[in-house]
């Protein structure tokens, strides 16, 4: 794994409902085969664009509580929380375009 820091069940409500700026979560999982196509997209989307919203990943299968907590039922699965309240759900793997169509307002 790249540069995408890693949050948990137990570091989930401190890291990114506590985040002052709008964070990303990443919901995926080692099997999943389009989380894998995803991830090198999130990491340069992070690179380029951490300053205006922060990237973290979220391992489905190890962390059911807050999996469960928002109602995942597909991965991947990147929901977008913006002052300790989920504002967007994206499921199932993306383009970096469309990642970029889909974030804008968030990355001004």
């Amino acid at each position: 794994m790249g540069n995408v820091p890693v949050v948990t069940d137990a570091t989930f409500d401190a890291e990114v409902l506590g985040s002052d700026v709008p964070v990303l979560v990443d919901i995926w999982a080692t099997w999943c085969a389009p989380c894998r196509r995803t991830e090198p997209i999130i990491e340069e989307l992070a690179a380029e664009h951490g300053d205006r919203l922060r990237f973290v990943k979220l391992d489905a299968d190890a962390n059911s509580e807050t999996v469960t907590r928002y109602g995942v039922v597909s991965i991947p699965t990147f929901n977008v929380y913006k002052d300790g309240e989920l504002v967007k759900s994206l499921v199932g793997a993306r383009t970096k375009k469309e990642f970029l169509d889909e974030l804008a307002d968030f990355l001004g």
